[in-house]
């Protein structure tokens, strides 16, 4: 993964050299993550735009005692710096080679005003610049070392679910809670390091509420049972949505059902390179409105994921930007019935220059239980 590392930290230089930064102070742990493949607690980083990938003298990684020997092993390729303050003994150190850090940038929507003071104090003469989003940028179109990550996440998610059914995991008499609980162990056990959020499981009239949170009640007959749930491997976040019937289907469950399963496959199909991300939303928005259920999705149609559950680019008539080949994106439209129950059907996919890699492979076909 260095060599992968090494590319990100070149990209992010290209964008320095385009904004006429000189070097860039990183303090989002999970920018650092991106650019180095540290993952403790404490770090942070300078970028040196001047720097060739191979000659990255400038670049420097800082973190604390506690993780010397992990450093070592994950940050082999860059010089290392071991102080508690992070971020303060790189700023100082910006600071102690003006000639070579006249504009440096940092990522003000991470840091506080009282903590940019502090930075500003300790690189003295230097400029320190508010330079946000730039690493976010880059992770918006994944590289293969990032899919693989997510394929092996949706995998883990997809397996549990399976296992879940054929075990009988879903039945009535059990609470929400239970089947959360066995769920996320699941997934555990075909790779994942945990959940990738807090799972919902919702059943009954609670499937209608979008983000229900996993309770006591009980799973009856009859129920719609909608299961949001994600695996999280190698710090990176799988996210899918499938909703089954306890017992037999009654003609509104199935007509429903179909109607976004209808609408998930518009919204699918709509995920193209140069498309506008509201444009994607519209399509499968669409097909719900034009039913007379478009009061019934309340919410947007999808977002990124990667090692955040929620990134950019947002797929909604709020978003802004155009689809990438690259990008890893979420298709999920609802439709939510107060008080009798709500379904949606939601897969994380990759966008490639043709047709889009679907990574969450479970049917989306109505499966009664």
């Amino acid at each position: 993964m260095s060599e992968a590392h090494s590319h990100r930290r070149q990209a992010l230089r290209d964008r320095l050299r385009e904004q006429d930064l000189d070097a860039m102070l990183v303090t989002d742990l999970l920018n650092i993550r991106y650019l180095t493949g540290f993952t403790g607690s404490n770090a942070a980083l300078v970028v040196h735009a001047a720097d060739e990938p191979g000659a990255e003298s400038r670049t420097v990684f800082c973190t604390d005692g506690r993780y010397l020997t992990q450093a070592e092993h994950q940050v082999p390729d860059l010089e290392r710096v071991i102080d508690r303050a992070s971020d303060v003994a790189l700023a100082e150190r910006i600071g102690s080679a003006p000639e070579q850090h006249r504009c440096v940038g940092f990522e003000s929507h991470h840091v506080t005003v009282d903590r940019r003071d502090v930075l500003a104090d300790a690189a003295g003469d230097v400029e320190l610049v508010r330079a946000p989003g730039h690493v976010e940028q880059l992770r918006l179109v994944k590289d293969e070392f990032e899919i693989e990550a997510l394929r092996m996440a949706c995998a883990a998610a997809d397996r549990a679910l399976a296992d879940l059914i054929e075990h009988g995991g879903l039945r009535p008499g059990r609470t929400e809670l239970e089947v959360a609980r066995e769920l996320e162990a699941r997934m555990r056990d075909h790779g994942a390091a945990g959940p990738s959020f807090e799972t919902i499981v919702a059943a009954g009239p609670n499937s209608a509420v979008p983000h229900h949170r996993p309770s006591d009640a009980v799973l009856a007959p009859g129920d719609f049972v909608k299961m949001d749930f994600g695996a999280l491997v190698d710090g990176y976040h799988s996210d899918m949505t499938r909703t089954v019937v306890l017992g037999k289907p009654a003609d509104w469950q199935r007509e429903v059902y179909e109607l976004v399963r209808t609408s998930q496959a518009a919204g699918r199909a709509a995920v193209r390179v140069d498309t506008d991300v509201r444009a994607v939303d519209t399509a499968a928005r669409k097909v719900i409105e034009d039913a007379g259920y478009g009061e019934h999705f309340l919410h947007g149609l999808g977002h990124g994921v990667g090692l955040e559950i929620h990134e950019a680019p947002t797929l909604s008539q709020r978003g802004d930007g155009r689809i990438c080949a690259g990008m890893a994106v979420t298709v999920e439209p609802g439709v939510y019935l107060a008080g009798r129950g709500g379904v949606r059907i939601e897969d994380t996919l990759v966008v490639r220059p043709s047709t889009p890699e679907l990574l969450t492979l479970t049917t989306k076909e109505l499966v009664a239980v």
